[in-house]
């Protein structure tokens, strides 16, 4: 009998008839639905929670009985196969020894950006796997966030994090004038440091954010023996899924601090919120001050600073 302990989550990539379909067994099961942010739906049954979300789609079950929807219901009911248990046999890739590399903050308008990447092997990706380690943007408290990453820095996984803040980030966009490039070259960073860290390790995996050749000349020279894998819903692989883990914590945690410098919560994303913040900032210390704490060249910089210029 294995001693690893139960899962806390489980993420299960859907087509939208699956999404549906779901959706159909778990209202006759008798399970209560909200409307969530982001989400086709969200559901609460007996003894687990399923958050099925638009991009993808996909399904995240978690509560104390997730293995035995996933064997009972899932998996026979909607998927129509049995893969929970047997992943090392169907995605050998998962377990091989590899880099995973993600980023956070790239679509917010204030905070930096963070490029993170862990190392897995057969061993690593089991333990990040009985941690419930899972895709970042799956995981919407930041508690829970911080909890994950604990886990993997108690684990002792290599890993290497790039965090570019506002002032270093707005200077290299100005030089560089194109977030991919300098999305390549944080991720090229983190390669070069996994590789003095694991120099023996032969893949690295990243999510398709441009034209692979991109991050292939921007590859440092301790990384260009290896082979640069890019595709898309990459974080489903336990290593970027962990990096994305990392990435988020120092993200969120640079944000709360930087909001409690400036006396004033920062909010994610791009939102008319977001515009009022900024405003308040302006009015308070000046417009140079989004320099220091947002990406400028956002199309939200510039609204903002029309805004402000009329009060």
């Amino acid at each position: 009998m294995s001693s690893a302990k139960p899962p806390h989550s489980h993420t299960a990539p859907l087509t939208p008839a699956q999404a549906d379909a779901l959706r159909g067994v778990l209202a006759v099961d008798g399970c209560e639905f909200e409307e969530r942010p982001y989400m086709l739906y969200f559901a609460r049954c007996a003894n687990v929670t399923v958050a099925v979300y638009e991009k993808g789609p996909k399904a995240v079950v978690q509560g104390r009985g997730l293995e035995e929807f996933i064997t009972l219901v899932l998996e026979p009911r909607v998927l129509g196969e049995a893969r929970y248990g047997y992943e090392e046999v169907l995605s050998p890739e998962l377990y091989e020894p590899h880099f995973g590399i993600d980023e956070s903050g790239k679509g917010d308008f204030f905070g930096p950006l963070v490029v993170a990447g862990v190392y897995v092997n057969a061993e690593i990706a089991k333990t990040l796997k009985d941690a419930g380690v899972q895709d970042s943007k799956a995981i919407s408290s930041d508690a829970r966030i911080r909890q994950l990453a604990a886990a993997i820095r108690k684990a002792r996984v290599p890993s290497s994090l790039v965090t570019i803040a506002p002032p270093r980030y707005n200077d290299l966009h100005r030089k560089i004038g194109n977030v991919n490039r300098m999305l390549a070259w944080g991720h090229a960073r983190v390669i070069e440091d996994l590789c003095g860290l694991c120099p023996e390790c032969p893949r690295a995996l990243s999510d398709k954010f441009a034209d692979a050749r991109v991050l292939e000349r921007a590859l440092m020279e301790k990384g260009r023996n290896l082979h640069l894998d890019q595709r898309t819903k990459a974080e489903s692989d336990y290593a970027v899924a962990a990096a994305s883990i990392l990435a988020r914590e120092k993200f969120i945690n640079w944000m709360g601090e930087k909001g409690t410098e400036l006396g004033l919560e920062l909010p994610r994303g791009a939102s008319e919120r977001v515009q009022s913040a900024a405003l308040k900032l302006m009015s308070k210390s000046g417009p140079e001050v989004l320099e220091h704490c947002a990406k400028t060249h956002f199309k939200t910089a510039a609204e903002v600073l029309k805004r402000f210029e009329a009060q």
